[in-house]
Protein backbone atom coordinates (compact mmCIF):
# COMPACT_ATOMS: atom_id res chain seq x y z
CA UNK A 1 0.00 0.00 0.00
CA UNK A 2 1.52 3.12 -1.30
CA UNK A 3 -1.12 5.63 -0.11
CA UNK A 4 -1.62 4.25 3.28
CA UNK A 5 0.31 7.27 4.74
CA UNK A 6 -1.47 9.88 2.53
CA UNK A 7 -4.94 8.01 3.52
CA UNK A 8 -4.13 8.36 7.63
CA UNK A 9 -2.83 11.85 6.87
CA UNK A 10 -5.75 12.97 4.69
CA UNK A 11 -8.04 10.95 7.89
CA UNK A 12 -6.81 13.47 10.78
CA UNK A 13 -6.82 16.66 8.75
CA UNK A 14 -10.64 15.99 8.30
CA UNK A 15 -11.27 15.00 11.76
CA UNK A 16 -9.50 18.17 12.61
CA UNK A 17 -11.40 20.40 10.55
CA UNK A 18 -14.84 18.80 11.87
CA UNK A 19 -13.93 19.70 15.42
CA UNK A 20 -12.81 22.98 14.66
CA UNK A 21 -15.46 23.58 12.82
CA UNK A 22 -17.41 22.64 16.11
CA UNK A 23 -16.37 25.43 18.19
CA UNK A 24 -18.87 27.77 18.85
CA UNK A 25 -21.95 26.42 17.69
CA UNK A 26 -24.76 24.92 19.47
CA UNK A 27 -25.22 21.42 18.02
CA UNK A 28 -27.36 19.64 20.86
CA UNK A 29 -29.76 21.85 23.53
CA UNK A 30 -31.33 18.85 24.67
CA UNK A 31 -34.53 19.48 23.02
CA UNK A 32 -36.95 17.57 20.91
CA UNK A 33 -37.54 18.65 17.37
CA UNK A 34 -41.02 19.72 18.40
CA UNK A 35 -39.92 21.64 21.59
CA UNK A 36 -37.00 23.46 19.81
CA UNK A 37 -39.93 24.44 16.74
CA UNK A 38 -42.33 25.74 19.96
CA UNK A 39 -39.29 27.58 21.51
CA UNK A 40 -38.18 29.21 18.60
CA UNK A 41 -41.88 30.30 17.06
CA UNK A 42 -41.92 32.07 20.67
CA UNK A 43 -39.02 33.86 20.11
CA UNK A 44 -40.03 35.42 16.95
CA UNK A 45 -43.40 35.95 17.72
CA UNK A 46 -42.04 38.04 20.45
CA UNK A 47 -39.45 39.94 17.90
CA UNK A 48 -42.32 40.62 16.00
CA UNK A 49 -44.54 41.80 18.40
CA UNK A 50 -41.31 44.42 19.36
CA UNK A 51 -41.04 45.72 16.06
CA UNK A 52 -44.38 46.31 15.45
CA UNK A 53 -44.63 48.77 18.96
CA UNK A 54 -41.37 50.17 17.79
CA UNK A 55 -43.04 50.74 14.24
CA UNK A 56 -45.97 52.33 15.87
CA UNK A 57 -44.22 54.69 18.05
CA UNK A 58 -44.55 58.31 16.86
CA UNK A 59 -40.87 59.69 16.56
Amino acid sequence: MTRGNQRELARQKHMKKQTDSGKGKRRDDGLSAAARKQRDSEIMQQKQKQASEKKEQPK
